[in-house]
C-alpha cells in the first residue's frame, strides 16, 4: 500500500504495524505466524474468532493507511505500509519501494516502544528479499525510540481531556496500559518496560493528577510476565474506594481487537463487577499531534543520515 506517490521523490518512509486478518478464514494461518511456527489449538481459534466477531473485525489496517495517509500529506513523500503479520506484507512494501527506485527508505514503527524489534524485522525482510534476488537496492534508516515525543504525550494529554469534557473528575483514577511481554524478554535486556514506565511517568507530569500503569494481555502461563496486570489494578483501584477508572491505552495508537474487545468488553465487564465506572479514551488514530510526532521522527532520522554523510564526505 502506498500514499502520496510522485515519481520524482527518491526518499519515502514504510509505517510498520503488528498486523490483523480482515478474513478469519486467515486467522489460523495469522495465529501461526505470531507463534513463530506454533499451530494454535482449536479452542484458541474459537476464541479469537469470537473476539473478532464480536467487535466486527478489527480496523488496524483502515486506521493504519490513515496514519500513513496523514504522514504524507505532511511530509510530501511517499508513505508505505506493511506489517509484521498478516495479510499486508513488508517483502510487498519493499518491493514497491523498489519499483519506485526509492534511494533512502526510514523504517517509522507504530509502536513508540518497540523501534528496535520492529527494524529488526524489516530488516530480515528485506534481507530474505536480496538473498532471493530481488532488486532491492535503497538504504534503510531507523528512528529512535519516540514515547516521550512531547507531541506523542500531547496528543494524550489533549484526547484524555477531550474524552472527559475538559477536566479529569474527582474520585477518578486515569490506568494507562500498555502490552505485557514475558519477563525473560526484559531480561535478556530489551528496554520497553523502562520506555514505557517513561513514557507514563510524562504524561503523569503533563496532566499533573496520580496515574496507574497496567499491563494487559499477559500470555501463555508456563512463562512470567511483566505486570501489574489490568485485572490486579482495577481490583487495586477499587479497594481504595475509587468510584471511576479511566483507561488509556497508550501501548497502542490504533483500535484493534486488544483495545475494541480486551478494554471495551472484558476490562468493561471486570470493572462493573468491582463495583467500578469504567471509561475508555479511545486511541490516538489519526489525531494531528500522533502525525505531528511521526512527522518529526522522519524528518530528524534523514537529517542524522544527511549529517553522517557529509562527516563522512569530509574525511
Amino acid at each position: 500500500m502506498l500514499f502520496h506517490m510522485r515519481s520524482e521523490e527518491s526518499d519515502g518512509v514504510l509505517l510498520i504495524a503488528h498486523g490483523t486478518v480482515t478474513d478469519l478464514g486467515n486467522l489460523t494461518a495469522f495465529l501461526t505466524e505470531i507463534r513463530r511456527g506454533r499451530p494454535p489449538t482449536s479452542e484458541m481459534i474459537q476464541e479469537m474468532t469470537r473476539r473478532y466477531e464480536t467487535i466486527g473485525g478489527s480496523p488496524l489496517i483502515r486506521i493504519t493507511e490513515g496514519q500513513a495517509r496523514a504522514l504524507a500529506d505532511v511530509l510530501h513523500m511517499p508513505v508505505l505500509l506493511g506489517m509484521r503479520f498478516g495479510e499486508v506484507r513488508l517483502s510487498d512494501a519493499f518491493l514497491r519501494a523498489a519499483a519506485l527506485k526509492l534511494h533512502r527508505l526510514v523504517i517509522l514503527p507504530v509502536a513508540p516502544y518497540s523501534v528496535e524489534l520492529y527494524m529488526s524485522e524489516a530488516q530480515r525482510a528485506y534481507s530474505r528479499l536480496k538473498s532471493e534476488g530481488h532488486s532491492v537496492g535503497f538504504e534503510l534508516l531507523q528512528v529512535e525510540p519516540w514515547g516521550t515525543h512531547e507531541q506523542l504525550i500531547e496528543a494524550h494529554r489533549q484526547s484524555i481531556l477531550a474524552h472527559l469534557g475538559g477536566q479529569i473528575p474527582e474520585n477518578t483514577r486515569v490506568i494507562l496500559t500498555a502490552h505485557s511481554l514475558p519477563l525473560r524478554i526484559l531480561e535478556a535486556g530489551d528496554t520497553y518496560a523502562e520506555q514505557v514506565q517513561d513514557s507514563a511517568s510524562a504524561l503523569k507530569r503533563a496532566l499533573g493528577r496520580p496515574i496507574e500503569l497496567a499491563f494487559q494481555n499477559q500470555g501463555e502461563a508456563q512463562n512470567e510476565w511483566l505486570g501489574p496486570g489490568l485485572w490486579e489494578t482495577l481490583a487495586c483501584v477499587a479497594a481504595q474506594g475509587v468510584e471511576q477508572v479511566v483507561i488509556v491505552p497508550i501501548g497502542f495508537l490504533s483500535e484493534h481487537v486488544e483495545t475494541l474487545y480486551d478494554l471495551d468488553n472484558e476490562a468493561q465487564e471486570q470493572a462493573t463487577g468491582l463495583g467500578l465506572t469504567l471509561r475508555r479514551v479511545p486511541a490516538l488514530n489519526v489525531h494531528p499531534r500522533l502525525i505531528g510526532a511521526m512527522a518529526d521522527l522522519v524528518r530528524e532520522s534523514f537529517r542524522r543520515a544527511d549529517s553522517l554523510s557529509a562527516s563522512s564526505g569530509s574525511t
